[in-house]
């Protein structure tokens, strides 16, 4: 059976041993958390070590109650996040969000409906994967009601200096509230609450070796104290309030599993995949292929544009060879307009149409990134004399 190399690692991980064994055990404590019996309670003891765990991750060590919030996805989360807020009160004066151009969906959607709204939405240059600073500090003001802006792109591996962002929101205006999208981030870059200067916080379990079906979003507890948040599900009201809906305590269990293991080894996982990312770039400096190489970034992820040669044709010849790699986001990767991030980098719609996204994880070799290359050498030879 031929050899299968993955190196898909942003659209999603595989499970690891921990995890699959932590959901395993999780599957014999099947009472509802929210039942007073003993099974019950069982249960909720498991939300709360989960709980604690991912909020630790966050550099969280005491919560209050609704400061660590589960859903079923990153996505909920973030909608959570954001329609939570925006809904919340009205806002007798700040009516702007800042954002950038090359949002994930789930906050570009979200935006798009806070317009509808009555929400005035700003979004800011990333090309060539820097942040427009002066268009930032040019909309920080008393208008600015809420920055939401992603930590580590999840189509090019830019990573955006949100902690300036954040701080120069809130010296426009002390009461603008704050969300990061740290998804293709957690536990990939060192971040923590305190050093993001967040008020609220997007993460998810499956891009760390967790399960699909799984998020979290960590709110600050002013935002509780001031009821500046209400949730978008109606309910039985589980997750103090904020999210109704009996919660997955095996998913969450991995979840909390895939934090644990991952929060061990995230320095050398992070020092392991830079090294991965650099052995590709320096593979191809001398060949047809170009690298997007943001101004920051982050260590998992390598965006490619290959001469002339439609992404998805590159995508069939690497997997009849056994290498998976995405031609973008996989949220998006059936769309037929191109990539709005890769447009908003810079590229043109043609190059996009072009480009592969690399994604590594810990377990990745030299010979996965050697294989690759041998792979993409043979592709440039067999498909340019057919395009």
């Amino acid at each position: 059976m031929m050899k299968q190399i993955y190196l898909d690692n942003s659209a999603t991980t595989a499970l690891s041993p921990a995890v699959k064994a932590a959901m395993t055990a999780a599957m014999e404590i099947f009472g509802n958390p929210s039942s007073l019996h003993e099974l019950g309670q069982r249960g909720a003891s498991l939300l709360r070590e989960s709980r604690n765990a991912v909020a630790e991750a966050l550099g969280e060590r005491y919560l209050k109650e609704g400061q660590l919030i589960f859903t079923g996805s990153g996505t909920e989360a973030t909608t959570l996040a954001l329609l939570g807020t925006a809904r919340a009160k009205d806002r007798r004066e700040a009516k702007t969000i800042l954002t950038t151009d090359s949002e994930h969906p789930s906050v570009e959607q979200n935006l798009r409906v806070l317009e509808k709204e009555g929400f005035t939405v700003v979004r800011v240059s990333t090309r060539g994967g820097a942040l427009d600073m002066e268009t930032v500090r040019a909309n920080c003001n008393k208008d600015l009601f809420l920055v939401t802006m992603m930590l580590v792109n999840n189509e090019t591996g830019a990573r955006y200096p949100v902690e300036q962002v954040f701080a120069a929101a809130r010296a426009g205006n002390p009461n603008c509230i704050c969300h990061c999208d740290a998804v293709q981030g957690f536990l990939k870059v060192p971040m923590t609450v305190k050093s993001l200067g967040a008020d609220l916080i997007t993460v998810s379990a499956h891009k760390i070796h967790g399960p699909k079906g799984v998020g979290a979003l960590y709110i600050a507890p002013h935002l509780l104290t001031k009821r500046a948040i209400v949730p978008v599900l109606a309910g039985g009201g589980q997750e103090f309030g904020l999210r109704s809906g009996t919660e997955n305590t095996i998913g969450i269990a991995g979840f909390a599993a895939a934090v644990r293991e991952g929060r061990s080894t995230v320095a050398r996982d992070a020092a392991h995949m830079a090294s991965l990312s650099e052995r590709l770039i320096q593979g191809l400096a001398d060949s047809e292929i170009k690298v997007n190489l943001p101004a920051m970034r982050a260590p998992h992820i390598v965006n490619l544009t290959l001469p002339q040669i439609k992404s998805e044709t590159m995508l069939h010849h690497l997997s009849a060879k056994g290498i998976s790699v995405s031609s973008g986001s996989a949220c998006s990767s059936h769309a037929k307009a191109p990539s709005s991030t890769l447009l908003a980098f810079g590229l043109t719609a043609a190059e996009a149409d072009c480009s592969l996204r690399v994604s590594f994880c810990a377990e990745n070799t030299d010979a996965d990134v050697d294989a690759l290359l041998a792979a993409l050498f043979d592709g440039l030879q067999r498909l340019i004399r057919i395009r």
